[in-house]
Parts: C-alpha cells; sequence; structure tokens
C-alpha cells in the first residue's frame, strides 16, 4: 500500500497508524490551518492563536513533511521564505476536519458560527469540493471567514 513508513508500530490497526502520525496536540491543527484558514507560512502558523512554541511546531512541520502529509517549498524569489502546502494525502484529511470542525461546534462552546457549521454540515460534499478545488489551484483564500476560528 501506498505511503506506508517502516517504522516500529504498536499495531496494524488503521486508527492506530493514523493516531502515530496525527495524535499528537498540534498536527491536525497545522493541517486544518492549511486547508480552512489558508496559512502557508511558519508565522501564520505560529500566530494562529493556538500558542505552540516555535520548536514544537518546527518539529510538527517537520513530521508532517516526512510522513507525506505536507511539502515545504521555497518562495522562487527568496529561498528563504518557506510556504507549506498539503499533498494529496494531506487534502485527504478535508472531511475529517470537516467532521471534527462540525462534531466539535456541535458538542461543545465553540468560536465559530452554529449556522456557518450547519450551512458547512448540509452542503458537506460542497465544501469538500471547494476545499480540493482551493487545494489543486494554489487558492491561498481561506475556507472559513478569519473571523471565524474553526
Amino acid at each position: 500500500m501506498r505511503g506506508r513508513r517502516k517504522s516500529k508500530r504498536r499495531s496494524g490497526c488503521p486508527v492506530s497508524l493514523a493516531l502515530e502520525i496525527l495524535g499528537d496536540r498540534w498536527s491536525l491543527l497545522i493541517i486544518r490551518d492549511l486547508t480552512v484558514r489558508g496559512y502557508r507560512t511558519f508565522k501564520e502558523f505560529r500566530e494562529s492563536g493556538e500558542g505552540i512554541a516555535t520548536n514544537i511546531l518546527a518539529a510538527r512541520l517537520k513530521k508532517l513533511e516526512s510522513c507525506g502529509i505536507i511539502l515545504a517549498e521555497g518562495e522562487e524569489s527568496d529561498r528563504r521564505k518557506v510556504y507549506y502546502r498539503l499533498t494529496e494525502k494531506g487534502i485527504d484529511l478535508a472531511p475529517v476536519l470537516l467532521d471534527l470542525l462540525i462534531w466539535g461546534s456541535r458538542y461543545e462552546n465553540a468560536d465559530v458560527s452554529c449556522a456557518l457549521v450547519e450551512s458547512m454540515a448540509k452542503n458537506r460534499d460542497a465544501v469538500l469540493a471547494e476545499a480540493r478545488r482551493r487545494w489543486r489551484d494554489r487558492d491561498p483564500q481561506p475556507l472559513l471567514p478569519r473571523g471565524e476560528r474553526g
């Protein structure tokens, strides 16, 4: 199967395997920022309001890159500036993120509009198609309005 890493695994259970990559406190939030918020730089992730330490952010970005979930691309005019981008493996997590966003807003006191989330739930396929279109077209516009924290 594609994308398998050779490492010591707890088990062959698909949930366990996914949690080995995504089960820390920060990885899904970085993927959320790439998918939903349109963030692409280290600075944007650092200033996302989650309070991630720079050393942890750097480690998580490196881990996600080594797992084939994100790519780090240097800007052509200034190679010191790095933009992060989801791979196809990474954008395939969009349905998981959308379901977590919907679930979290229904059962917890979230900073995102209930009406917006319910609209996203009702139009799930269109939301996911738009997330994939933005990824494919390298469109940095956020999926959620900047005022929403989803």
